[in-house]
């Protein structure tokens, strides 16, 4: 069973995403052992959980949601936007 993986210190979307982009870069390398690549692969997965966590605790303008909704019709984008949070809640 895998252990549990500490994401706390990653706290925007864009530090989530660099790490991401480092732990792919790492995976690529021929030198990582496996064990390592899995470990890396673990806080990946704990990584995007939380991303999607944000985005889906993402409070969005009118004009926010008028946009997504404009390239959903364009087919650049998900057909719904994500429903925004009830007022009052923070992403972490």
């Amino acid at each position: 069973m895998a252990k549990k993986v500490d994401v706390s210190e990653y706290r925007t979307f864009a530090q989530i995403s660099d790490r991401l982009d480092t732990i792919v870069d790492a995976v690529r390398a021929k030198d990582i052992s496996l064990e390592r690549s899995l470990d890396l692969f673990d806080e990946a997965i704990a990584l995007g959980s939380k991303a999607v966590d944000m985005v889906d605790a993402t409070d969005f303008s009118p004009e926010e949601e008028a946009r997504l909704a404009e390239a959903a019709a364009a087919g650049d984008a998900p057909e719904e936007p994500a429903a925004p949070a009830a007022s009052g809640e923070d992403a972490e």
